[in-house]
């Protein structure tokens, strides 16, 4: 079993490089918590999303990294947080399909529906933090749970 400080981090998210970083490190986290491949690519994908949202809207940022635990299991939060402009229509931003042409094409809500637990705090003028979790072996929330 891994420990805790394999796993913590806080990785800055200052250019497209970090950005690498980020989704090395949550594979790596994902691998040793015991994540399957396939639950692997769907937590690195929507930290790979929500990554470049902290890049490319909110000016840079960073993503902090810890296990949970929890009565069913183990799992990963992440938070990404950035001191930008916020979200001036979070509903919008989360509906499906709603872009804004600069990311992977999926969203807040593909993001969303890619982890079990997703909240976002966003205030216009006062930046943005996104925290996900997800656990190992179970499957993520549907599209009609978003």
């Amino acid at each position: 079993m891994s420990t805790a400080s394999e796993i913590e981090a806080c990785l800055p998210i200052r250019s497209d490089m970090d950005l690498v970083w980020v989704r090395q490190h949550v594979r790596q986290a994902a691998a040793l918590l015991g994540f399957g491949l396939v639950d692997q690519t769907k937590l690195v994908t929507a930290a790979s999303e929500l990554a470049r949202n902290t890049l490319v809207h909110g000016g840079g940022g960073q993503m902090d990294v810890a296990p949970v635990t929890a009565g069913f299991g183990r799992g990963l939060r992440l938070t990404f947080s950035d001191s930008g402009p916020g979200i001036a229509d979070l509903d919008r931003a989360l509906s499906d399909g709603y872009t804004s042409g600069d990311g992977l094409g999926m969203g807040l809500g593909g993001a969303r529906r890619l982890v079990h637990e997703f909240e976002v705090e966003s205030a216009e003028g006062a930046g943005t933090t996104v925290r996900v979790i997800s656990w190992v072996n179970r499957p993520p929330r549907g599209r009609e749970e978003g």
